[in-house]
């Protein structure tokens, strides 16, 4: 095989160049899609699509995994609970339990035998 020149060797890298940005592109592509497939199970909603890019710049930008080792820090927000709140006797007329007024210091209790 006769040896390339110059001009020869560099065509021939351009187009391996070529050829290896379009397969580059083509993984990344494929990559991004996985990934976007991977959001249909994650309760996206509750953010706005604005709040939703950012985050995920952010977490891009910083790196996965100091990015998550920082969200694991925050202390988790309870979720609301779908279950309505538990009833209580003191909540069944629409509010606090009322209370019959103290008695007056010195008063006899209904049940202690003196009389009225």
């Amino acid at each position: 095989m006769p040896k390339m020149n110059d001009r020869e060797r560099l065509a021939k890298l351009a187009a391996d160049q070529h050829k290896l940005a379009q397969e580059a592109a083509s993984v990344r592509r494929a990559l991004r899609e996985h990934y976007g497939t991977l959001t249909a199970d994650i309760a996206v909603e509750e953010l706005s699509e604005r709040e939703f890019r950012e985050l995920l710049t952010q977490a891009i930008r910083i790196g996965g995994s100091q990015a998550v080792s920082t969200l694991r820090a925050f202390s988790p927000v309870p979720a609301p609970s779908k279950d309505p709140p538990e009833r209580r006797p003191s909540d069944e007329h629409g509010g606090a339990a009322r209370r019959r007024p103290a008695p007056s210091p010195g008063a006899a209790s209904p049940g202690d035998g003196a009389s009225q």
